[in-house]
């Protein structure tokens, strides 16, 4: 999978910058993860794939999935994947894209992972010191995991913190066995 985002980060860096130059970021940034949805689609991956199907009708479903957004940056976008064979990467670049726009604000994506589910305002109330800890703003996701026994781990890209039972665990046993 590297080397698909490895081809796919140059069109994600120019898709980027031209959002960001035309003062449209936040329109693309609407429309490229829809883009990236609709190229994850098992039909739709494998009508991409399909030599029966004609470049111009997935250049028209993409413009169709983008709906009235579909402008002629926009357009110019999807027919340059589509020339170069690359719409498969639309997940991939979306995901880039996402990215570098995370960066450019500043903010970046922590992962919640709970013991228990937890809801919305448990959430809002939980970012405001993880984003002291971190020492950044943070876009949260949750995912419930019980092994973790009780509490959380939140991981922000490299870097995790471990507040769950299994962890202190897990750590009473290394601490045992040296």
């Amino acid at each position: 999978m590297a080397e698909s985002v490895t081809i796919a980060r140059p069109y994600a860096e120019a898709l980027f910058r031209v959002a960001k130059e035309s003062g449209n970021l936040a329109k693309w940034s609407e429309q490229v993860p829809v883009l990236g949805q609709a190229a994850a689609n098992a039909d739709v991956r494998s009508a991409i794939g399909d030599p029966n199907v004609a470049a111009s009708q997935l250049v028209d479903f993409f413009r169709a999935a983008c709906g009235s957004a579909a402008d002629d940056e926009m357009s110019n976008f999807i027919q340059l994947l589509s020339k170069n064979d690359r719409l498969a990467l639309l997940p991939e670049i979306a995901s880039l894209f996402e990215s570098y726009k995370r960066d450019e604000e500043g903010t970046k994506q922590a992962e919640i992972v709970s013991a228990f589910p937890i809801d919305d305002s448990q959430v809002k109330a939980l970012v405001p010191p993880l984003e002291l800890v971190f020492n950044t703003k943070l876009e949260p996701s949750v995912s419930v995991d019980s092994a973790l026994i009780g509490g959380i781990k939140v991981i922000v890209g490299d870097r995790m913190l471990d507040a769950s039972v299994r962890g202190k665990l897990d750590a009473m046993a290394t601490a045992l066995n040296n």
